[in-house]
This record gives structure tokens, sequence and C-alpha cells, in this order.
């Protein structure tokens, strides 16, 4: 009994071909964003065609799978997820689904301010809102189109509506918005938020920056920040990379996802699936195994499913190699990662 017991339970786990235990799924349910903030994508973007789309039937189907293979944590993501028509069903599917822990979401804030209530009734426990700047000016630079007022909104109705911790998450460029880092952690301790910096990304053609220039590491940000705050670190984790610190008197955390400066691939538990169904094993790297095909060549059949998740951990690699003097080894633009 005991070995049966044994047996069955590694059946129902993603255990990757490094010994890595993947128990955490990004689904992104759109490319598309009402933003087009200068490290995510270009000015001018071409989204996928609205039929090549997961359905919300599809994505709540391969959510399903992965909870019973022993996925805890699913993000939504996007582009921007909350412009996608009807997501707050995929949702209430979502949060019904036995073994799922937590059901979070990143979002930029800038529909919150009229949906906050129906992500908390659909099971949404907590939220990652993107805020690089607290000037309109610069923050309308860096979105090309956001509108500072309305995100700030969009935050201050998702605090009253009782979700958990929410977190900003700040992509920082040097010469952009650096000098803004202390400015970010005062508001974030104004308002009892967590925050995360981020180093950019070099995914997809990049139209508006050399990213060797703008390139601002996650130490010179912990250097500038400890010119005017304690950091104390923290083994704290919330199931991503972010690596944490605590300051004296305050319950705001600060956190530094590091893709560059300090590798986070080691621990890797996580894996995405974009919008039109590639399961992509690696944020770095193309590795992906194509789950759309198998939904559609397979309706309704989760062992099929199951199966085709459980080989794609063969895949998965190691870890990534960015190098921002390199041309872009991944052509594909953030918002169709999905986060």
């Amino acid at each position: 009994m005991d070995m049966m017991t044994t047996t069955n339970s590694l059946k129902d786990q993603l255990i990757d071909r490094f010994g890595r235990r993947v128990n955490y799924l990004r689904i992104s349910v759109t490319d598309r964003c009402d933003f087009r903030c200068v490290y995510c994508m270009e000015e001018e973007m071409t989204f996928v065609p609205r039929a090549q789309l997961l359905t919300l039937e599809e994505l709540a189907l391969i959510g399903q799978a992965f909870t019973e293979l022993g996925v805890r944590k699913i993000r939504i993501t996007g582009g921007e997820p909350l412009v996608r028509r009807d997501v707050d069903k995929l949702l209430r599917n979502l949060g019904r689904l036995p073994g799922l822990v937590e059901l979070v979401m990143t979002t930029n804030a800038s529909q919150l301010e009229k949906m906050a209530p129906a992500l908390r009734a659909a099971g949404v426990k907590r939220i990652n809102i993107s805020l690089d700047s607290l000037d309109p000016e610069r923050f309308r630079r860096i979105t090309r189109v956001g509108d500072l007022d309305r995100v700030l909104r969009g935050i201050e109705a998702a605090r009253q509506t009782g979700f958990g911790r929410i977190k900003l998450n700040s992509v920082i460029l040097k010469n952009r918005n650096h000098d803004e880092v202390a400015d970010l952690v005062r508001f974030a301790i104004s308002k009892d938020l967590d925050i995360t910096f981020i180093e950019e990304m070099p995914l997809g053609h990049n139209d508006d920056h050399d990213r060797a220039e703008v390139y601002y590491s996650s130490d010179r940000i912990r250097s500038d920040l400890e010119q005017v705050f304690t950091l104390i670190p923290t083994t704290e984790n919330t199931g991503g990379p972010a690596k944490y610190f605590r300051m004296p008197d305050t319950d705001t955390r600060i956190g530094f996802i590091s893709p560059h400066s300090h590798n986070f691939c080691g621990d890797c538990n996580r894996v995405r699936l974009t919008c039109e169904g590639r399961l992509l094993l690696c944020l770095g790297q193309e590795h992906s195994v194509d789950l759309r095909h198998v939904v559609r060549a397979y309706p309704g059949d989760m062992e099929k499913l199951k199966q085709a998740i459980h080989e794609a951990m063969e895949i998965k690699p190691e870890g990534h190699e960015f190098d921002l003097q390199a041309k872009p080894l991944i052509f594909r633009h953030m918002n169709a990662t999905g986060g």
C-alpha cells in the first residue's frame, strides 16, 4: 500500500529532468493590452488573431489538468488580462478547482477601479500591479498611452476590496525611472503594499532603447535604497523568483527579480501557457509544447492532456542565458510570453 501511494503521488506531480518540482502555472489569457510599455512591446504590434486564442473553456480545462498534476498556484497574466472579454468566468472556474491554493493575477490596474470586486468574488486572492513611475508625464512615456491617475484609482479600489497582500511591480530603467526607487518604496509603505523591482528582460525586438544602456541592476537599486532605508534579508517566498527584504517599523516587503545579475533558474518551479496554447518551459528559451493541438485533437480527453504536460517536463531547460549585448535570441515580446 505504501509503495502504491508513493507511485501515485509521483504520477500526480510534475518533476523535470533536473529534479525541480513544477507547482506554479502562469496563464496568459491575451497578448493584447491597453498600454504599450516600452520594455514589453513595440508601439505598433500585431496580435494573435482571436480565432487562434484558446477559448475560456480550453483554458479552464488546462488549468484543471495542471492542478490535478500538483500545481498549487495559478497566475493569470497577459498582455493585460482584464481586456479579455468574460475573463471573470474563467476566474470563477479556476477558483473552484480542488487543490488550487492560490489564484492570483498580474495587471496594469487600468480596469481595476470597476473590476476589483468581481475579481475578488471570483476567487482571486492576490494581485500584482505594474507601476513604474509616480510622475504622470514619465508614466505616460514609459507606457506610451497610460493614465497614472486611473492606475492609482485602480490601486485604491483593490486596497478597498479586501485582497491579500497587494504587490507593485516596477521595471527599472537607467535614466528613465531609476531615480524613483525610493519614492516608489515610500508610496508602497504609505499604502501598505509590497513592491518588487525587476530588471528588464531582453524579450523581442525593442525599437525604443538600447537595453544594455538602460540596464540597472538589482544590486544598484538595493544600494540606492540602502541610502534611505534599512533592508533586512528574509527567507519569505511567494512562490515566484523574487528575493525579499523587510524594513523596520513597516509591513512592506521589498523584492528583487534579477534575471541578469542573480539568475533564479536553479530552483525554477514554474511554466507558462501562452494565450494561443504554447506551454513555455522557460522564460528565456523557446522550448515549448503545443497544448492547443492536444485539447483540439482530443477534446475532453484529460489523460491525453496530462500525458502531454508530463512529457513536456523532459524538455524543460536548465535555465536561460540572457545577453544584453547580443541581438535577442527570443523574438517573442513580453506581452506574448505571459509575464
